[in-house]
């Protein structure tokens, strides 16, 4: 139930915004309006600053399961039927 609420408050409550310093904004508007194409550079950067992170904890994940994954386990369980009595 909490997390339906806080589910709708997540998707209804969202505001655009504005996280570019006072200098690449400035930029970005006057390379824009030159129509210049430094500012396909800085959406480049942008994304490749995002994707970064994402593809240090996919190769830790990889590692990690190459190391630990277990090959041809042996149980030893035993061949007896369980007696619930």
């Amino acid at each position: 139930m909490f997390a339906g609420w806080v589910l709708c408050l997540m998707i209804f409550a969202i505001e655009p915004a504005h996280a570019q310093c006072a200098m690449c904004s400035a930029q970005v508007e006057t390379n824009a309006k030159s129509g210049s194409t430094a500012t396909h550079g800085l959406n480049n950067g942008v994304l490749f600053l995002l994707a970064a992170p994402y593809l240090a904890v996919a190769a830790c994940g990889y590692i990690w399961y190459k190391k630990y994954r277990r090959k041809n386990v042996d149980l030893n369980m035993r061949n007896e039927k369980l007696h619930l009595n």
